[in-house]
């Protein structure tokens, strides 16, 4: 591929990835915040490989930090407060690795079996972006999740109230969306 058609298609995608973070921010179903950035990060890794997955991760990890930063997301902004390096580690560790393991089991699994791969790598991008999430948090905001908690068991509130619900639309829509848009994309182009 041209080196012009790789920056078009980064351009693209990484558009794709702000608008949709942002949007994010003020699209709620209670005070849970719904994403759809995972999806084109995940369609990115699986039609042009774990490198675009990785970019598009941490310009999506970036955003989020930037959000946290600016308040306009309010739990950002706490974990900012306590650690602005570690929020940092945090969003872009977690959103970076949520891009690339897509793609590295999609580059693993799509000679043998293309549509295991599609749907596995979008099945993967919110198990690994969640799981980084509470892996650190508990790790290194856990004096601000005690805050959150406010008395309620941590597993409890973590499972029930800050990460249940989210992951699991998150986890649908990518398990669902991710291979639809891939084989309309693929009719389209050919």
């Amino acid at each position: 591929m041209a080196k012009s058609k790789k920056i078009a298609i980064l351009g693209l995608f990484t558009a794709l990835v702000i608008i949709l973070q942002m949007i994010s921010y003020f699209v709620k179903i209670g005070t849970f915040s719904i994403s759809l950035t995972l999806v084109p990060i995940v369609l990115a890794a699986v039609m042009y490989g774990p490198s675009y997955g990785a970019v598009l991760g941490a310009i999506f990890g970036t955003v989020t930090f930037i959000g946290a930063v600016v308040g306009i997301d309010a739990g950002g902004q706490m974990l900012f407060q306590a650690s602005p390096v570690m929020l940092i580690v945090l969003c872009l560790s977690k959103a970076t690795l949520a891009g690339l393991i897509p793609g590295l089991i999609a580059k693993t699994l799509k000679v043998k079996n293309p549509k295991s791969a599609v749907f596995l790598a979008a099945m993967s991008a919110p198990i690994v972006n969640t799981g980084i999430f509470l892996i650190m948090l508990t790790l290194f905001f856990k004096e601000t999740l005690n805050i959150w908690a406010a008395g309620t068991n941590i597993a409890y509130y973590v499972i029930f109230s800050l990460v249940g619900i989210n992951f699991c639309i998150e986890f649908l829509v990518n398990a669902i969306l991710s291979p639809v848009i891939l084989r309309i994309v693929k009719i389209f182009s050919k």
